[in-house]
């Protein structure tokens, strides 16, 4: 039986005989942070890959990302080592759901959240990042905006640009969408000088109460720049121990034990081992057509946002 160290080293020498770059979403567990070439959040990681030189790329996070890495990198070979890695938000409706939407109102704009299929991006007018949304959205043209598919985050970013009229789809991330005002009043009672860090897929009565509302990146610079000593996080619980490994002279308390993703934990240091020997995973296959047309949309974040 093999020890975790010896599955990391063995991973370090195979990516190195087989050109690959591992790419890691911050919401992995630690093991897998700790072989991964470049570690952030969805969209940051594929425009890394862009520019990397390796031909091949293990993405160790869900489906949708390694859709988009795809999208980015066309030519590159993209692998989804656990191929059950999805996401109850990026495929909570269909393509066809948003063109009938479409053609009965044509005035608005489809903003799809980069948590979406490949699918649904192609029907889309613009992609939005968590920290880019805001921007992106008050650059629109149009007066009218359908966010998909996550209603909180819409539901922000419409608080943050009142000009615009907004239209949701019922949904969301279904672990963010859990937090109650409630959780929030609970820990802060407990740790009354910790500062309340949040993602914007929460609920707006847990927004309304942060110190602080960001992306997942956004969170960790935030916790690991400021002076204080302690905070709770209002994300995957995964940046909870991320940031207690980084920060060792600081305290990091979840909101929740319950934002805890299993699609993203699904993905084992076994899973990256037996995709780099070619004995498991899945390379992400789309055609040519999807691929263009939803570049078109993250072309239209970069141009707006």
């Amino acid at each position: 039986m093999a020890s975790v160290e010896e599955i990391k080293k063995e991973i370090n020498r195979l990516k190195k005989e087989t050109d690959t770059t591992i790419l890691a979403h911050a919401y992995q567990g630690q093991d897998v942070l700790e072989i991964a070439d470049i570690v952030g959040d969805s969209y940051g990681l594929a425009v890394k890959a862009q520019n990397d030189p390796k031909e091949n790329i293990i993405m160790c996070g869900v489906r949708f990302m390694a859709e988009t890495c795809k999208i980015l990198c066309p030519r590159k070979h993209v692998f989804l080592p656990n191929p059950m890695a999805g996401c109850p938000m990026a495929e909570q409706f269909t393509k066809k759901e948003v063109e009938n939407f479409k053609k009965e109102n044509p005035e608005y704009c489809v903003v799809a959240y980069v948590n979406t299929t490949a699918k649904l991006k192609t029907c889309a007018d613009v992609c939005v990042t968590s920290s880019c949304a805001v921007e992106v959205c008050r650059n629109i043209e149009n007066e009218k905006i359908l966010f998909i598919p996550d209603p909180n985050l819409g539901s922000y970013v419409a608080e943050k640009v009142p000009e615009k009229q907004f239209q949701f789809i019922d949904g969301g991330c279904p672990y963010h969408a859990r937090m109650r005002k409630e959780n929030a009043q609970k820990v802060k009672e407990k740790y009354p000088n910790a500062l309340l860090l949040v993602h914007p897929e929460c609920p707006k009565e847990v927004v309304e109460m942060a110190d602080f509302v960001g992306s997942t990146t956004e969170i960790m610079d935030y916790a690991r720049k400021s002076d204080q000593k302690e905070f709770i996080i209002g994300t995957e619980i995964s940046i909870v121990e991320h940031l207690q490994f980084e920060c060792l002279d600081k305290q990091f308390i979840p909101l929740s034990n319950q934002l805890l993703c299993s699609d993203m934990k699904a993905t084992t240091l076994m899973d990256i081992y037996h995709t780099l020997k070619k004995e498991a995973g899945e390379e992400i296959i789309l055609d040519q057509d999807t691929m263009d047309q939803a570049r078109h949309s993250l072309e239209e974040m970069i141009r707006l946002g």
